[in-house]
């Protein structure tokens, strides 16, 4: 949802820019059209207060019609409202490795704390998509299926932690069952996004047979490899005493064949994430490769903001005959 402002005419906001030229016009003029009269002196002449608000009266006059002129002019606010289609479009499922692993340094300030900040922007830039998550280690869950609720997609990335599973990395139960979300989709594209940072070592389900699933049903699977070539510090151990995690130089090991063979296996691609500007861009790939070829319903909600401004006109120009008629007992 959007909030914009507006005038629906602003040609009349040029009169803002006469009123001065028009004022000074007028008071010349209205000193062109009195007598003088000469004094020898005018030091003992008594002051006027009357005088000098009739003098300024006429400033509520200009006032009211710049008022009016911004009334004219019309401006309203506006509230953009999007809506997708229902089963259309894209349906989008994230995998995500939440190992300990994830937790490595290569990445600032780790890599889990950077998937964090890039999937939730990723979930800001698919407005008409419906969107799941899948989070897996040693076995599988999915917290999120799919829903338009971006919102909430966003707080669960958010929330995400190493210890929410059982140690390890199945790379197979963690595709499986994203396609498990996926089955029942009616969308035109389905898209699986699987990232993991290291290699299948555990799980009921072999990442190649899931692959072979997802291309049997139409879904292509686009895998990223996350870790930085060479040495990462690297979680090893729990401190018994302080139960903080000790980090050690540990080469950085992902199965990059497999994760090719279940990206061209399903007619997705293969990436690999060694920072997090080359994480960025890789989802930022993702997101323009995939676009929803519908657009869904935009609604506009418009508010009209131009009565206040016609109340302080008419408010102007009532103060001026008050004063004019009341106490200056003149009409102008």
């Amino acid at each position: 949802m959007e909030n914009n402002w507006e005038f629906v005419h602003p040609e009349w906001l040029w009169g803002l820019c006469i009123i001065p030229l028009a004022w000074i016009w007028m008071i010349y003029r209205r000193k062109q059209r009195f007598n003088r009269y000469r004094y020898s002196g005018i030091q003992e002449l008594p002051g006027s207060l009357l005088g000098n608000i009739r003098q300024w009266t006429s400033v509520l006059s200009w006032l009211g019609l710049a008022a009016f002129l911004v009334a004219l002019a019309r401006p309203q606010s506006s509230k953009v409202f999007q809506q997708p289609s229902q089963n259309l479009g894209i349906d989008l499922m994230m995998a995500v490795d939440i190992s300990a692993s994830m937790l490595s340094r290569d990445l600032k300030p780790n890599r889990l704390e950077a998937l964090k900040a890039v999937g939730q922007e990723f979930v800001d830039s698919r407005t008409m998509d419906r969107l799941g998550l899948v989070i897996y280690a040693g076995e599988a869950y999915s917290p999120v299926p799919l829903t338009t609720d971006h919102a909430l997609l966003k707080s669960q990335i958010e929330n995400l932690r190493y210890d929410l599973l059982e140690g390890g990395t199945a790379i197979g139960m963690g595709l499986s069952t994203a396609v498990n979300r996926l089955v029942d989709s009616q969308a035109k594209s389905k898209v699986i996004i699987l990232l993991t940072d290291g290699e299948n070592n555990t799980g009921l389900v072999d990442p190649t047979q899931a692959a072979i699933l997802a291309q049997n049903l139409g879904i292509k699977v686009y895998t990223i490899g996350l870790g930085t070539n060479g040495l990462a510090q690297t979680p090893v151990a729990k401190d018994a005493r302080t139960g903080k995690l000790i980090f050690e130089q540990r080469p950085v090991s992902i199965d990059e064949t497999l994760l090719e063979r279940i990206a061209s296996t399903t007619g997705g691609r293969y990436f690999r994430a060694t920072d997090n500007e080359s994480l960025k861009e890789i989802y930022t790939l993702i997101d323009s490769m995939e676009k929803s070829e519908i657009d869904g319903y935009t609604f506009y909600q418009h508010t009209e903001h131009f009565h206040p401004w016609v109340w302080l006109g008419i408010a102007f120009i009532a103060l001026e005959l008050l004063l004019n008629l009341l106490i200056l007992k003149t009409a102008f």
